[in-house]
């Protein structure tokens, strides 16, 4: 019994522990990607996001990120934030034929955009840094996918293009993507249904029930101690005052 309490104990870790490897073999490389955070924002608003860049490199450092933007989601304003000891480029492209952004024709877009180190700012190995945008007004489509390339400074490029596939697994070299959700109705919340406001005006009347008869019992009883008061004080009177005699 003991050795077989041994050999399930032992059976049960290697278990585990094979468990634990392909766990975080698979973990590890997909969480090092370039991603865009945050991950989701509204259509037509403005956004503010930032490319995060892990360098994934024991030995070399991150020199240069491109980020090319989707050609079928063009955005008619991109600005960057600066970044110290990086320089940014961006390169336009025409839109055929041009789409109306807020009553104006956008004829042409920012395609591309190139952060370059200088001086001792590039990523070093074990550290990651981020890429701020201000871009807008977002289009009317399900996400924005963006291609990039990480140039190291021993030569090597990682292309972090692959677009994802509903429904299968991530993609080696996955792409960032932004999410786009539909805006808001204006006024926030759908107006109430008529059963909610049947509801809402039943409770409306029974709680104005409820009120008045509280109003009414707090009226009763101020004018009953009132009159307690008075009899109290004329009973006091009259005990005070000499009795005449006829």
């Amino acid at each position: 019994m003991t050795r077989f309490r041994r050999t399930a104990t032992a059976a049960a870790a290697l278990a585990f522990t094979a468990a634990a490897t392909a766990v975080l073999g698979f973990a590890g490389p997909a969480s090092a990607h370039v991603t865009v955070n945050p991950k989701e924002a509204a259509q037509g608003g403005y956004a503010r996001v930032a490319f995060r860049v892990p360098n994934e490199s024991d030995t070399a450092s991150t020199t240069k990120l491109e980020v090319t933007l989707p050609a079928d989601a063009p955005v008619g304003s991109v600005s960057t934030m600066p970044v110290p000891g990086w320089t940014v480029a961006t390169e336009k492209r025409k839109v055929d034929p041009p789409i109306e952004v807020h009553g104006s024709q956008l004829t042409e877009a920012i395609s591309k955009i190139t952060w370059t180190a200088t001086g001792d700012a590039a990523v070093k190995p074990g550290q990651f840094q981020e890429f701020p945008v201000s871009m807008g007004p977002l289009p009317q489509v399900d996400s924005m996918v963006f291609k990039v390339l990480q140039t190291y400074s021993d030569g090597e490029i990682s292309r972090w293009i692959d677009p994802p596939t509903p429904g299968a697994e991530e993609p080696e070299h996955p792409a960032p993507v932004l999410a786009l959700a539909p805006a808001a109705a204006p006024g926030g919340s759908a107006a109430p249904t008529a059963a909610g406001t049947a509801v809402a005006s039943k409770d409306d009347d029974d709680d104005e029930g409820n009120g008045l008869a509280v109003g009414l019992g707090v009226a009763g009883l101020v004018a009953g101690l009132a009159g307690l008061v008075l009899g109290g004080l004329a009973f006091a009177r009259s005990r005070r005052e000499p009795v005449v005699k006829a």
